[in-house]
């Protein structure tokens, strides 16, 4: 429908759409981790007052994701960061008491992907498992290192055709850029009054950008 299947040795993209891959759960209140005189428990909190890195027990739990990093930065860069996915029917709250009707889920998903931005929907798909209606939720993010993922690319399952990946990268752009940016609030007094001479009339100083008015 909307996937396409990569070969094994293709690079890692933009869309690309792994299974099984590690989420970290972290209890922040009780870190199991090891000292030198054993296992022991303490909260984070106490931890980080040492300002090093920790040995810890953590709990991994398999989870399918999507690729969120740029291709650019899936190619050469450390990490790449991925969005979890789940069922639609979690991910979305409206869709659990949406009946399983066409008109209804065709109302419902298309208002949806213009007011609201924090998914992105996955049709069902049986190649990948997905017997059901999945999403991409922007809120839940990982972040593993390249290497590693290249070396786990026998668990990229699909990736999104051109059209579906070009909606992709503009609901990221969307989620990631919810509120209103104003370019120029760490500008000094001194470079906010260039940042306006140079085509940016219209911009507002902030509080600590106006000049104050000398006698």
């Amino acid at each position: 429908m909307i996937y396409e299947y990569p070969n094994l040795d293709d690079p890692i993209e933009q869309g690309d759409i792994f299974v099984s891959l590690p989420r970290p759960d972290v209890p922040l209140d009780e870190v199991a981790f090891l000292a030198p005189s054993g296992p022991m428990r303490a909260s984070w909190e106490k931890l980080a007052l040492r300002g090093l890195p920790v040995k810890a027990t953590i709990q991994l739990t398999p989870v399918s994701a999507i690729v969120i990093s740029q291709d650019c930065d899936a190619l050469r860069g450390p990490h790449v960061s991925l969005c979890e996915i789940q069922n639609f029917r979690l991910v979305e709250r409206k869709a659990a008491d949406t009946p399983d009707k066409p008109k209804k889920w065709q109302s419902m998903l298309t208002q949806q992907a213009h007011i609201n931005q924090k998914w992105f929907y996955l049709p069902p798909n049986p190649d990948l498992g997905w017997d059901d209606k999945m999403a991409a939720d922007f809120r839940m993010t990982l972040r593993l290192p390249l290497d590693g993922l290249l070396r786990l690319r026998h668990f990229r399952k699909a990736r999104l055709i051109e059209i579906a990946s070009e909606h992709f990268r503009e609901r990221i752009a969307d989620f990631f850029r919810r509120y209103s940016y104003d370019e120029w609030y760490p500008l000094s007094p001194d470079e906010f009054d260039e940042y306006q001479k140079d085509g940016h009339p219209d911009a507002a100083p902030f509080d600590w950008q106006k000049r104050t008015a000398t006698p």
